[in-house]
């Protein structure tokens, strides 16, 4: 509860001092005077909660969002588990998708206007390649790392490629899987809000530039708050499945620092008296043995 209350109070001090230098209209560096104040984003919030306008643009690019999350997911991980897996895979997958990875998804809103008949799927493809490589990448990272003591252990009792995928490969690579997908989710609200500003008719994206052209800079802060609220939520979704796919993993606890944790009040067990050994003549290889063991 106590962390609980420390983070409400960092985000209420946050918001009193956006409000205090917003109504002050502080200029000294930066022009806070141009801001809108919180009371304005919050009146103006309300009013978008009252409109059909708001809840048609969030569905849009929720839409949108888990659209392409889902295929890249799906595929990132298929696509990094062959890769890491099979030479053949590498050498004709790893150049094409090596040359590509480095252009930024929003760069490709060219080629999804000229390749796809319609805005929305092509802001479902910004979307989703946005979110591919990171799985990819983390996906082939973690496969490759697992021990291959594990895979030798399932060929020793008879598993087959199959066997090994799915008990030593997929549970293994899970923790850095969902690394990437936690990274990918990120990183795929930024793509689709900026290919909503370009080439979407809908959406908070889209909606969040408009206001801005037409100059309503509280309606931008409530634009700004929804996405910020958006990506909270689901890659706190994404993590939240990872430890519950992962829950066999150990987890560390927090201790703060110069604090150390309480020791068991019961007392220790006293130790046995030391019987007296006796030694007869030289000791067989066979007890020697057994003592290291």
């Amino acid at each position: 509860m106590t962390r609980y209350a420390l983070r409400v109070a960092s985000l209420a001090a946050a918001l009193g001092l956006w409000q205090l230098l917003t109504s002050l209209d502080i200029d000294l560096w930066l022009r806070f005077s141009q801001f809108p104040t919180v009371t304005d984003v919050a009146r103006a919030f309300a009013d978008r909660l009252a409109g059909d306008d708001y809840w048609t643009d969030l569905t849009d690019s929720l839409t949108r969002i888990v659209t392409g999350f889902l295929l890249a997911a799906f595929l990132g991980v298929a696509t990094g588990v062959l890769v890491a897996r099979s030479r053949l895979a590498e050498d004709l997958l790893g150049p094409i998708l090596e040359v590509v990875r480095p252009i930024p998804a929003i760069a490709l809103v060219p080629v999804a206007i000229l390749l796809f008949p319609s805005n929305e799927q092509g802001i479902v493809f910004i979307t989703f390649t946005a979110a591919f490589f990171p799985v990819l990448v983390s996906t082939r990272h973690a496969v490759r790392a697992l021990p291959p003591g594990w895979e030798e252990a399932v060929r020793t009792m008879g598993g087959g490629r199959w066997r090994i995928l799915g008990s030593v490969v997929l549970p293994g690579a899970l923790p850095g899987i969902f690394g990437g997908l936690s990274v990918g989710i990120g990183v795929s609200w930024i793509c689709v809000i900026s290919a909503e500003m370009i080439s979407g008719q809908y959406g908070v994206g889209y909606r969040t530039w408009q206001d801005y052209t037409v100059v309503d800079y509280p309606g931008v802060f409530v634009g700004m708050v929804t996405i910020g609220v958006l990506g909270w939520a689901t890659s706190t979704a994404v993590e939240l499945l990872g430890r519950r796919l992962t829950r066999w993993l150990p987890r560390t606890s927090y201790v703060p620092t110069g604090r150390t944790r309480p020791k068991s009040p019961l007392p220790a067990a006293p130790a046995p008296a030391a019987s007296p050994v006796v030694r007869t003549g030289p000791e067989p290889e066979e007890a020697r043995d057994e003592h290291l063991v």
